[in-house]
């Protein structure tokens, strides 16, 4: 069972710059694609950025497209995500999550799943 752990959320204010970290516990993390989801309560957890398996291809979401950059470290198992430009808007729980298929915006497609980093932007 693999274990995924997130980090580097926070506050940030508007037009700010976070980098989130994925850490994967073993090395199944460079088979597998990689995405981060975003949720905030209430509502559907939201496909943010996916990276297939070397990193190579990716994919984003219209409204982070120009502004975040989804990358991993297969060396390190750990998968990055860079959001620059941050808008109120993007405030949430940020997750990520492996699968063996790419590409795939669908949360059930993932098979594991970390615990969330929670990202506040202020106007």
């Amino acid at each position: 069972q693999v274990q995924l752990v997130e980090s580097g959320g926070g506050l940030v204010q508007d037009g700010g710059s976070l980098r989130l970290s994925c850490a994967a516990s073993d090395r199944t993390f460079s088979s597998y694609a990689v995405a981060w989801f975003r949720q905030v309560p209430g509502k559907e957890r939201e496909f943010v950025a996916g990276s297939n398996w070397s990193g190579w291809s990716t994919n984003y979401v219209d409204s982070v497209k120009g502004r975040f950059t989804i990358s991993r470290d297969n060396a390190k198992n750990t998968a990055y995500l860079q959001m620059n430009s941050l808008k109120p808007e993007d405030t949430a729980d940020y997750y990520c999550a492996m699968s063996r298929s790419y590409p795939n915006r669908l949360a059930g497609a993932y098979d594991y799943w970390g615990q969330g980093t929670q990202v506040t932007v202020s106007s």
